[in-house]
């Protein structure tokens, strides 16, 4: 059994949505956003190496015990630093390990194919209507995903459904925390000057949306097709619906 919540009497001031498998599909980012930084991330270190955005990232980058791990496994050491970078940006796509500097590159990356039109930004068609809805209403929408916040604008600045960025009002990113943890969700909330019982929290994994409710957010889980299928436990510990066709009606309180 799911939760239930009476849906058409939901109130909030802010919509806070996650990205990944919430309002673009899963697919969009594991099969085309990742291979296209990993293929084309040693060319873009080569190209902006002596820039400072490059240097600070390559710093960021060893700073992390993932560095030395990897370092360690390799069968021949490799001096250039460059190629080790690569190899090492190459190893944590693979792992899709969310380091922060690893999210910067991939955005810069990722910038300069949405703006070639190699690459468009995937949203559902439900997620269109209900941007426009909920602005209209006068909720705000708010964006919280792992990816860097530059490379979430990108998405809905250069999406199949043309430019998204005027219905949202703020971003944030691994800066702000980790996912998982409440604490995240305190500072979201702080920062968009609101309490947090007025935030509606939309994600496709329970982890996360755990903890915005440990915040005191109203949180509900997305199943898009190709989401990590959910369990009868966690089905009946939030709220699930299949799109936000059914979050039309959010009001104000």
């Amino acid at each position: 059994m799911e939760t239930t919540m009476s849906l058409p009497d939901l109130t909030a001031k802010v919509v806070l949505v996650d990205i990944e498998g919430t309002t673009t599909s899963i697919s969009f980012v594991h099969d085309v956003l990742f291979p296209y930084a990993k293929k084309n991330a040693a060319e873009y270190l080569q190209q902006t190496w002596a820039t400072d955005e490059t240097k600070q990232i390559v710093t960021d980058l060893q700073q992390y015990l993932e560095f030395n791990e990897y370092v360690e496994s390799l069968e021949s050491p490799q001096d250039e630093t460059q190629k080790l970078i690569a190899g090492f940006v190459d190893y944590l796509i693979d792992k899709d390990l969310k380091l922060t500097p690893l999210k910067t590159l991939q955005g810069l990356i990722w910038a300069k194919g949405y703006e070639s039109g190699e690459l468009k930004g995937h949203v559902y068609e439900d997620v269109v209507l209900a941007f426009e809805t909920w602005r209209k209403a006068g909720i705000q929408i708010a964006v919280y995903s792992s990816g860097s916040v530059a490379a979430q604008k990108l998405i809905f600045q250069h999406s199949i459904a043309g430019n998204l960025l005027q219905h949202l009002s703020a971003h944030f990113d691994t800066h702000v925390g980790h996912k998982q943890q409440s604490e995240s969700y305190t500072k979201i909330a702080l920062s968009l000057a609101v309490e947090p019982q007025h935030v509606l929290f939309l994600s496709d994994v329970p982890g996360e949306a755990a903890a915005a409710r440990d915040a005191g957010m109203l949180t509900i889980l997305l199943r898009r097709p190709g989401n990590a299928p959910l369990t009868e436990e966690q089905q009946s510990a939030f709220v699930v619906i299949d799109d936000f066709s059914s979050l039309h009606a959010i009001k104000l309180p």
